[in-house]
């Protein structure tokens, strides 16, 4: 069936956000097209300026529209812990989870399987940050991946002889999981991460 030019332009766009799949992306096309002309040019806006405004934070690699970020200058967080993460929707997830430390965004997935070099991390300039400030500790947030293992170990190598404490998140069976499904690495993990209780 052919559309008209407009929505198959528009479903092809939508077709680009990671998740939104063609039938997901013809659902929020149509939806679009529900709306109000107001509400539709607010999205618009919203979309631009989201792009033109929001950049990296100096200090921390956080997504932010004023440099440094809120978490930077915010006197109540804990500044002696650096949390590393891969990007900024990790931010989202940790700061759901209630922690209250800084961070250090890399704001790349690393891919030393593809590239063979962790260099492009900028890890200087976490290291420059922790020496300069009164961080103790360095928690590794990478993902569980073999990228993100190699990364974990790379800034745990690189920060050691700083002085400073390098910990890694742990690692096992997710809350309500049932161990019969669960693979054998995250059971490898989960065994090798027991705690005494």
């Amino acid at each position: 069936m052919r559309l008209a030019r407009p929505l198959e332009k528009l479903i092809s766009e939508l077709e680009k956000l990671p998740g939104i799949g063609p039938k997901s992306a013809q659902r929020l096309a149509l939806h679009i097209l529900r709306q109000a002309p107001s509400e539709v040019r607010e999205l618009a806006r919203a979309l631009v300026e989201a792009r033109e405004k929001i950049r990296p934070c100096s200090r921390c690699g956080n997504l932010t529209d004023e440099d440094p970020c809120w978490i930077c200058t915010d006197i109540h967080r804990d500044g002696s812990i650096i949390c590393v993460v891969e990007e900024a929707s990790d931010v989202i997830a940790l700061e759901r989870a209630g922690y209250k430390g800084k961070y250090y965004v890399l704001n790349q997935a690393p891919r030393f399987l593809e590239s063979g070099s962790l260099e492009n991390l900028n890890i200087d300039r976490l290291l420059r940050n922790v020496v300069t400030s009164q961080v103790k500790e360095i928690v590794l947030a990478t993902n569980p991946t073999i990228d993100g293992e190699l990364t974990a170990r790379y800034i745990a190598e690189l920060a050691k002889p700083v002085g400073l404490r390098v910990t890694r998140l742990a690692h096992g069976l997710p809350v309500g999981g049932d161990i019969e499904y669960t693979d054998e690495l995250t059971l490898r993990k989960a065994l090798e991460g027991r705690q005494e209780i």
